[in-house]
């Protein structure tokens, strides 16, 4: 008797639901609440939870690119409407599934108009770094609200 016949079986569909269903039931006896939330996060290939909260924090600016896959967010140039003589451009790099500081990588490019032309400026390591903990802080605040919740 071949296997597709064998598993055709109304015996061998009992026997293989029943075994599913119990399996099923340890398991969720077992795992402790904050493991579900953490099981949630890797539905894209990067954690899901620095994947939203960067986009939240960096939609103020046009996005030109958001590879959930390679957990890559690029903007366009964004002017501040307060500051028009200067503007700013991210980089967001989710780099580990996990929910970690160190898995996540902030860049900015700065640029200032002088005389009609866009020049190079530096950027503050400083607001490049308050970037990466308003990520970081959301981040965790999503997945409380995902602890809370289940």
């Amino acid at each position: 008797m071949t296997l597709f016949a064998t598993l055709r079986r109304p015996a061998t569909i009992a026997l293989l639901v029943g075994a599913t269903a119990a399996l099923a039931a340890c398991g969720a006896r077992e795992r402790p609440r904050a493991d579900l939330a953490a099981a949630q996060v890797n539905t894209i290939g990067v954690n899901s939870y620095l994947w939203r909260a960067a986009l939240e924090t960096v939609g103020f600016a046009r996005l030109l690119q958001a590879d959930s896959s390679g957990g890559v967010i690029l903007t366009d140039w964004y002017a501040n409407p307060a500051n028009p003589g200067e503007r700013v451009s991210l980089s967001v790099t989710i780099l580990d599934t996990d929910l970690r500081a160190d898995a996540l990588r902030v860049t900015a490019t700065r640029e200032v108009n002088q005389g009609g032309s866009w020049v190079a400026a530096p950027v503050q390591a400083a607001t490049v770094q308050k970037l990466e903990d308003i990520i970081l802080t959301k981040a965790r605040q999503l997945r409380q609200q995902d602890i809370a919740g289940s």
